[in-house]
C-alpha cells in the first residue's frame, strides 16, 4: 500500500468529503477519487461507500485509516531518531588516513576534542575508494596525473595540493644547490615507495627526464623511515613538503624541471556527510590543511613563493557542500630541512 494513498484515506475520514480532502491537499477531487480507487484494488474488502452524494469510509476503511495514523506516528518517530543520530556528537566518526597525513593531523583532531576513531591505512591509489565502506572518512592522496577518484561511488572533498621534494643528507654534494634537475639526481641511488603507491609515478617521471632508469635500492612507504634512511646515506627519496616530520639531518630541494606534488582529499559516502560530527571533522581537516606552519618548524616559504602549486580544476571533482577552500593552500615552507 502506498503511504500517500493511506494519507488520502485518513484525510477522508477526518474531513468527511472528497472535496474537502482535495482542497486541503491542493489537488482535484477527481485525483482524490482516482487514487482512492488504486488503494481499493490492494484491499480485499471495500474501504469506502456512497451515502447519498458523499463518499465515506466503511468499517474496514476506518480500521485502515486508524492504522495509517499509527504508521505516520511511527514514521515521524523514525525521522526524529534519525535526526538525533545525525546530530549526536556522542557517535564517533571513524577516520582512516595514509601515514604522513595521520601523523600530521590525527593528534590535532584529538586535541580539538573531536570524537574520532583513527586508523592508519597504507594502501595503493586504486584501493582508497573501497575504504569508505569501512570508515566514515578516508584521507587519500593521488598524483594529479593519476586516474581520478570514482565520483559515482564516493564524494570527494579536496584538502590541499602538497609539493614533493627531493630529500638529501645535509652533507650531500648536491645539498648546497637551491634547486635540482632530474639529470642531477638520475644517477643517485633511490629509496622508492612500492609499486602502485601514489609517489611511484613521480620517480618514473624523474627517470624519463633523466634519460635513464633510476637505481632503486630500497622500497619504503613510510616517510619517517625513508627520511631516516636518507639521513644514513642509503639514497635519495621524495618527501612531502607539508606533512613530513622535521629532521635537521636532511635538506629538501625542489626539482626545477618537474613540478612534483600530490593532491590530498577526503573520500566519503555521500550520505555520511549528513552527520553533523562528520562535517565538523571535515571542517577541522580543512583548517589544518590550510593553516600556517608551526613556528617551531623550519619552513619552506621561499619555495612556496617561487614555485606555487597549481590547484586542481574545480570542474574535475564534485565536492561536498562545505565552505570553499583553495586546492593550492597549505603550510608554507623553505627547502632546508625535512618538513
Amino acid at each position: 500500500m502506498d503511504l500517500h494513498h493511506l494519507r488520502l484515506l485518513r484525510e477522508l475520514g477526518d474531513r468527511g468529503s472528497v472535496a474537502a480532502v482535495a482542497e486541503a491537499l491542493h489537488i482535484t477531487p477527481s485525483a482524490v477519487s482516482q487514487q482512492l480507487k488504486v488503494l481499493q484494488r490492494s484491499a480485499r474488502v471495500p474501504l469506502t461507500e456512497r451515502r447519498g452524494r458523499r463518499l465515506v469510509l466503511t468499517g474496514a476503511g476506518q480500521a485502515l485509516a486508524a492504522a495509517a495514523v499509527e504508521i505516520w506516528t511511527a514514521l515521524d518517530r523514525a525521522d526524529r531518531v534519525v535526526d538525533a543520530y545525525l546530530e549526536d556528537p556522542a557517535v564517533p566518526v571513524s577516520l582512516a588516513a595514509f601515514h604522513s597525513a595521520a601523523l600530521a593531523w590525527f593528534p590535532a583532531l584529538i586535541a580539538a576534542e573531536l570524537n574520532v576513531r583513527c586508523s592508519d591505512e597504507d594502501v595503493a591509489h586504486a584501493d582508497f575508494p573501497a575504504l569508505v565502506a569501512d570508515y566514515d572518512l578516508v584521507i587519500a592522496h593521488r598524483l594529479p596525473s593519476s586516474p581520478p577518484w570514482p565520483v559515482d561511488r564516493v564524494t570527494v572533498v579536496p584538502l590541499v595540493h602538497e609539493p614533493l621534494y627531493v630529500a638529501l643528507p645535509a652533507g650531500h654534494p648536491l645539498a648546497g644547490r637551491a634547486r635540482l634537475t632530474a639529470a642531477d639526481v638520475g644517477g643517485e641511488p633511490w629509496i622508492s615507495v612500492h609499486d602502485g603507491f601514489p609517489l611511484h609515478g613521480v620517480l618514473t617521471a624523474i627517470a624519463a627526464l633523466a634519460g635513464r632508469p633510476l637505481t632503486i635500492v630500497h622500497r619504503i612507504n613510510e616517510f619517517t623511515v625513508a627520511a631516516g634512511m636518507v639521513a644514513a646515506g642509503a639514497g635519495l627519496a621524495l618527501l612531502p613538503g607539508y606533512t613530513s616530520v622535521p629532521d635537521p639531518r636532511l635538506v629538501l630541494r625542489p626539482l626545477a624541471d618537474l613540478r612534483a606534488g600530490r593532491d590530498i582529499d577526503v573520500l566519503t559516502r555521500p550520505e555520511t556527510l549528513h552527520r553533523a560530527p562528520v562535517r565538523a571533522v571535515v571542517g577541522k581537516l580543512r583548517t589544518l590543511s590550510s593553516a600556517p606552519a608551526d613556528p617551531d618548524r623550519t619552513t619552506m616559504k621561499e619555495t612556496a613563493e617561487e614555485e606555487p602549486c597549481e590547484p586542481r580544476p574545480s570542474s574535475s571533482v564534485p565536492t561536498a557542500p562545505l565552505p570553499a577552500t583553495k586546492r593550492s593552500g597549505g603550510p608554507p615552507g623553505k627547502p632546508s630541512a625535512a618538513t
